[in-house]
């Protein structure tokens, strides 16, 4: 039997490998080489750094992430080491995207402008990017792509250069992998020269990674006006971030865009399909046991009167309220782990229906674009 070492915050994970492994469960943060060193297998996320000082004279053949990314995993030691990794793309995409859709209806709503004027950039157009740009068509945003690598493989003409982004979108939502150097470098991406380029009063918002960004240059773009909000989800040095950075962007949250239940439910289910494909588990059609509803699962929703915006905010913010997490981070920003750590349960859109007391066509079919489940023969 395998013995397998496990971060003990990823959900659903506990059952699901016991009856054909040994499990051991530990704080991401703190798993040290001897909890590793008869260990077969670590399942991980981003809080364990996978490198040389962690792995060597370990029994370690796999690392299987839990998550989007896998910048917390040195590959080339791990090709050297002949250790195998795996993480799972594409798992929180649709819970980043209601996360940028609960913030985009929120600056709305207190900036006073209509998504449908606004242009919106997406720099980085992978699997999370990719349903961003679909919910910000559903909403009558205009949208610019921006994805080098993409561009580049694809040759088509949908996508626009960094520049064109830079001088046009009134809002920029960044995507991207954490690549440190090379043709497609993103570390520090966001520095003094973005921020003499972007269009005056601009909004940024960030849930790639806190590297992407050089801070200095963010808060001089606020002190100058350069930007007019700015939204993070990731910061430099978490979870030991910068209060006076807090203190100056318009939203902040604890690094859970991608922490619906849905989206961990992914995670998990990706990791424990890879751990069973290595090891011969017999567990590649597992799947989580019971996701929680929503309670309530039913919206009711009177849309006769007010912007469109504003009434869509009124259903949206009943699934996932932005605000709320930042209103937490800010009552106590030394609690940052622990807000990740403890985070309340909460589901996507498709979980939800709709149902109208009064409403408009309209309405019903951007809830539908944005996933919810629309009780059509009540919209008028």
């Amino acid at each position: 039997m395998i013995r397998v070492v496990a971060d003990d915050k990823i959900p659903f994970l506990k059952g699901a490998l016991e009856g054909v492994a040994e499990v051991i469960y530990l704080p991401g943060s703190s798993i040290t080489r001897s909890d590793l060193k008869n260990a077969d297998c670590l399942v991980t996320r981003t809080r364990t750094r996978c490198d040389r000082a962690l792995l060597e004279n370990t029994k370690v053949k796999l690392i299987a992430s839990a998550t989007i990314g896998f910048d917390h995993i040195d590959t080339g030691y791990c090709r050297s080491a002949g250790i195998s990794w795996t993480n799972a793309p594409g798992c929180n995409a649709s819970s980043v995207q209601q996360y940028l859709v609960s913030s985009l209806l929120y600056l709305a709503g207190r900036m006073g402008f209509k998504l449908k004027d606004r242009t919106l950039g997406v720099v980085g157009v992978g699997h999370v990017g990719s349903l961003v740009w679909k919910a910000a068509e559903a909403l009558g945003m205009n949208v610019l792509p921006n994805d080098p690598p993409r561009q580049r493989t694809e040759k088509v003409g949908r996508f626009v250069e960094l520049d064109h982004v830079l001088d046009r979108a009134d809002i920029i939502t960044l995507h991207v992998p954490l690549n440190r150097g090379g043709r497609d470098n993103t570390f520090r991406m966001v520095d003094r020269s973005f921020m003499e380029r972007i269009k005056k009063g601009a909004i940024l918002i960030n849930t790639s990674r806190g590297e992407v960004i050089h801070e200095p240059s963010l808060v001089e773009g606020i002190r100058t006006g350069r930007l007019s909000g700015v939204i993070l989800d990731v910061f430099n040095h978490e979870p030991d971030i910068d209060r006076g950075l807090l203190d100056t962007i318009t939203l902040g949250t604890p690094h859970i865009a991608g922490y619906s239940l849905d989206g961990k439910a992914g995670g998990t289910t990706m990791s424990v399909r890879a751990v069973s494909r290595f090891f011969h588990l017999g567990l590649e059609e597992w799947l989580p046991p019971h996701i929680p509803p929503p309670a309530p699962h039913e919206i009711l929703a009177d849309a006769s009167e007010g912007g469109i915006d504003q009434l869509l905010w009124e259903v949206y913010r009943q699934t996932y309220d932005v605000s709320l997490d930042d209103r937490k981070l800010r009552e106590g920003p030394e609690a940052f782990e622990q807000l990740r750590g403890n985070y309340p349960p909460r589901r996507e859109p498709p979980a939800y229906s709709v149902r109208f007391a009064r409403g408009h066509r309209e309405l019903g079919e951007v809830l539908e674009n944005l996933g919810f489940s629309v009780l059509a023969d009540h919209c008028v």
